[in-house]
């Protein structure tokens, strides 16, 4: 994975090339993404930046406003819950799918081989150039099918 200084240097440029400025907030949302492992609403990162940060005046739309950035430069990636909204994590790790369960919420992130293979075997059946994929399966984790 990049290394953060290389990553905050990507930032800064990302956000001077959007006529933005550099803020300490900002910069603590990108953080946040860097150092946690797991799927986030923009209301949890919002929360947990206020409670780990209360000297620091942060905002839930720059919290949005940035992740909508992040998630524009492959930066940040999200998973959509229809009217749920999405849950964000960092966009730089190796590529992998979900398993996101309908009652509790757990996502579950793995990689298959096989199923890479396949959706490039489909894609080239179809002359069809694939830039990029996701895939989550939907259904009921291991604990709420008890």
């Amino acid at each position: 994975m990049i290394d953060y200084p290389v990553l905050l240097t990507k930032f800064q440029a990302l956000l001077k090339e959007n006529a933005l400025k550099f803020t300490k907030q900002r910069e603590l949302v990108l953080k946040f993404l860097y150092n946690n492992v797991g799927h986030y609403t923009p209301e949890d990162i919002y929360t947990l930046l206020k409670e780990e940060n209360p000297d620091i005046n942060i905002g839930i739309a720059t919290v949005y406003r940035t992740l909508a950035l992040l998630e524009g430069e492959h930066i940040a990636s999200s998973i959509s819950f229809g009217a749920q909204g999405k849950k964000y994590e960092l966009g730089l790790k190796k590529h992998h799918d979900h398993l996101i369960c309908t009652k509790c919420g757990e996502i579950i992130e793995f990689f298959d081989d096989l199923i890479e293979e396949r959706q490039e075997a489909i894609a080239k059946k179809f002359n069809f150039k694939m830039t990029d994929h996701t895939m989550k399966i939907v259904g009921l984790c291991e604990n709420c099918q008890q």
